[in-house]
């Protein structure tokens, strides 16, 4: 399987992006390991200046609305980061179940590691307007009443939606008001 045909073109304009686990496989029912990735967007946010404007994370994949000069670099490295984080913690909690998923489903171009968490790729699909920033934002946050989870997106805690109804989300987020 090849590189992804997504492509970031501008670097001064959000960017809607899905990550998914690599066989659809609900890693991040773990709580901490949905930890792992809270911490590490709030790490892309306070150190690396990414503007991260809502997110929510799924049982299998995340999706993000995200903006930054050099996103594209800084988002590889998060997914590197998470990825190994990730691993480190099943291998201490001897997952041997997950972890032999994880082995399963990895690409043979991945020589560099026994295992693999994130599919190939960011899908990013660039955001021109502010009317596709809300459409996608409201993706986001009724991704949980689609998949049945919640009735209400404020419900689902792993999401940006409590931070745009003024509550205190797990995560700070920049409030767009576009």
């Amino acid at each position: 399987m090849g590189r992804s045909r997504y492509k970031f073109h501008e670097n001064y304009h959000p960017y809607f992006l899905t990550n998914s686990i690599v066989g659809g496989l609900p890693v991040f029912m773990n709580p901490n390991i949905t930890k792992i990735v809270l911490d590490a967007l709030c790490y892309l946010q306070n150190e690396n200046g990414v503007k991260l404007y809502g997110y929510v994370i799924m049982p299998n994949h995340m999706h993000l609305i995200a903006e930054d000069e050099s996103l594209s670099e800084k988002l590889r490295a998060f997914k590197s980061f998470t990825g190994r984080s990730i691993i480190d913690y099943l291998l201490e909690k001897k997952s041997k179940v997950l972890l032999k998923e994880l082995k399963s489903k990895k690409l043979r171009n991945h020589r560099d590691s026994e295992h693999q968490v994130w599919q190939e790729g960011l899908h990013p699909k660039q955001i021109f307007t502010s009317k596709m920033m809300r459409q996608k934002m409201e993706y986001i946050h009724f991704n949980p009443v689609k998949a049945g989870f919640v009735k209400n997106p404020v419900h689902w805690r792993l999401s940006s939606a409590i931070n745009y109804e003024g509550g205190d989300g797990l995560i700070p987020v920049i409030l767009f008001s576009g």
